[in-house]
């Protein structure tokens, strides 16, 4: 949930930062970025062409340092001059990445291993890329997804410290060769603890933006969790504060997706369209400046592809809905504000040449009648417009629409709400107590239980026991994990926080014991995710048993989607729990 002050000081920097931006050739503030991975990167001169048709203005694709500099000495910029002016020649921005080690210069001989041998290698890398392409190119990313699998050889706040290395080397050479070169931290999935810790291992003042990848984030929107992904923006600029950065650095997404089968699935297709639109608008809402879909074209990733367009260079509809999109709202949307439509109607406003326009849906598995005083223009995700009367009833479903000419009242509405926390979610940021009582439809205050996949919806079934709703835990996977939670961030805002987690639970039968642990998530990463941490043995009887673990390091920042787990730590799969409850701890947290 977003505070008002926070947004209002967020709206005052945005603005700042796109009258700086205007009189730059190789920048604009448009959000319509594409990400492309290593793979089938170098088809760029088929597809540049057809991003640009879509609206695209910014690209996320750029040679590693083992392709540019393959022997020390050497240096090879073929392959990212031609990406550079094949861009320049489609209207589209580059945006750079010093990304992986070249093997002459890692700890093993591969690309991956850190420490680099010696720093000076890479600030030569780093300064000679920016001196060749200042012309064209202003943002560079440090390193991809250096929390993840892409950096070896140390974890933790080991390895957030050789990051912050990278970040202050890379930003002290590229400024040296061109002053205005804009460089960003870059993580995977939300992982707001490691920022928070490169930071404080020497990052501080070295960066310009912070790039995020919150896959997991939009998986949990696929199930409605829309108030979770719109705390996003806010838990960044309070990790920024608490450690005396500008709140108003600027906020990206370099890749986020949502997968589909490679051959067409209409229904699997349609929602990948839903959630790309979903993509783009609730980090827009937020005051991200720039979302990159990943990806536009690639391999498998499982059983799904996250493409735009298919392997015969067919779209899916996917791309028709972006280029929809940007051509309703424009090469550089204004953010009105919000509407809440209903009981549960995502509304929000923004302005393309003078023209307002509402980009609504409703939650999944529900429908919300909305009408207005005045006719509108609905535009769908296929393009197609009709006219809406004054007065007719529109039927919203989980399938994002557009609604031009809105009128003036919603728009100053709008207005109005654009500083105000967002509706959805509830505000307990007074409450004593957060809480999730489940069963056929659980009942939220505060602490809601989250679904990153289908099947995760399968482990725990509606029951009920003594004529209580609960659910019935009936299976777990290879993690052992039974179910995600996430607690409201205006209850538990990001920062250490001593709290005191309780769990109601019984065995299903008396005579098969049942363990439950706990995980969580702290700064350095999620406490014990695998096997949990303290175990609880529900105990025997017919009646519901309370056990409440005490915990003194969360932090939590919806880095994987989700807060709190539970894990089935016994051999018995079946269970039944009632309710999760949070409270904040009387004792304090650890420094």
């Amino acid at each position: 949930m977003l505070l008002a002050g926070m947004v209002a000081s967020l709206a005052v920097g945005s603005a700042v930062t796109v009258q700086a931006a205007e009189a730059d050739p190789r920048d604009d503030s448009s959000p319509w970025a594409m990400c492309s991975g290593a793979e089938w990167s170098n088809d760029f001169p088929k597809f540049n062409p057809l991003l640009d048709q879509a609206g695209i203005k910014w690209l996320r694709a750029w040679p590693e340092w083992q392709e540019t500099q393959p022997r020390q000495g050497e240096w090879v910029w073929e392959t990212s001059d031609k990406r550079v002016a094949n861009a320049k020649a489609n209207h589209i921005h580059l945006v750079g990445v010093f990304h992986y080690f070249a093997k002459w210069s890692s700890a093993d001989g591969g690309t991956r291993k850190g420490p680099v041998k010696d720093m000076q290698f890479w600030k030569d890398y780093v300064g000679e890329s920016v001196k060749r392409y200042k012309a064209d190119v202003k943002y560079w990313e440090v390193w991809n997804e250096v929390n993840g699998s892409f950096y070896e050889g140390s974890e933790g706040a080991q390895r957030a410290k050789e990051y912050a290395d990278l970040v202050v080397a890379a930003y002290d050479a590229a400024k040296k060769a061109d002053p205005t070169a804009q460089i960003g931290l870059s993580m995977a999935s939300t992982d707001i603890g490691f920022l928070d810790l490169t930071i404080q291992a020497g990052a501080a003042g070295h960066f310009d933006f912070i790039a995020v990848h919150p896959y997991e984030n939009l998986d949990a929107m696929r199930y409605g969790d829309e108030p979770g992904f719109l705390t996003l923006g806010n838990t960044l600029r309070q990790m920024l504060a608490a450690n005396k950065q500008n709140v108003n650095t600027p906020l990206w997404i370099t890749e986020i997706g949502s997968g589909a089968p490679p051959k067409p699935e209409p229904k699997a297709d349609a929602r990948q369209a839903d959630m790309l639109v979903k993509s783009y608008i609730l980090p827009l809402v937020q005051g991200f400046s720039r979302i990159f879909w990943f990806e536009i074209r690639g391999p498998l990733y499982g059983e799904e592809s996250f493409n735009l367009l298919r392997e015969d260079w067919s779209p899916r509809p996917s791309y028709v809905a972006l280029k929809t999109m940007t051509t309703v709202l424009g090469p550089e949307p204004e953010y009105l504000g919000w509407l809440n439509l209903g009981k549960g109607g995502h509304g929000f406003a923004f302005r393309n040449a003078g023209k307002s326009v509402l980009v609504a849906w409703a939650l999944p598995g529900r429908e919300e009648q909305v009408s207005f005083a005045s006719p509108v223009k609905l535009t769908d995700l296929t393009g197609r417009e009709s006219p809406l009367a004054a007065g007719k009833k529109l039927a919203l479903t989980s399938t994002p629409v557009f609604l031009g000419d809105l009128p003036e009242n919603l728009v100053k509405e709008a207005r109005a709400n654009r500083d105000k926390a967002f509706p959805w979610g509830g505000d307990y940021s007074q409450a004593a107590a957060i809480t999730c009582r489940l069963g056929e439809t659980n009942v939220d205050e505060g602490l809601r239980q989250v679904f990153l996949r289908k099947d995760h919806e399968n482990r725990m079934m509606p029951a009920t026991a003594d004529g209580e709703p609960c659910r019935r835990v009936v299976s777990k996977d290879k993690d052992n994990s039974v179910g995600y939670f996430r607690a409201d961030t205006g209850f538990v805002p990001y920062g250490t926080q001593a709290l005191d987690i309780t769990v109601v639970a019984r065995r299903a039968a008396s005579d098969q014991p049942a363990e439950l642990a706990l995980t969580y998530e702290k700064r350095e990463g999620y406490k014990d995710f695998i096997k949990g941490g303290e175990r609880w043995s529900i105990p025997a009887g017919k009646g519901w048993q309370e056990h409440t673990w005490h915990v003194t390091d969360a932090c939590f920042a919806n880095c994987w989607g989700w807060h709190i787990g539970l894990i089935s730590a016994g051999d018995t799969k079946e269970f039944l729990i009632k309710e999760i409850r949070v409270t904040k701890a009387t004792k304090p947290p650890t420094p």
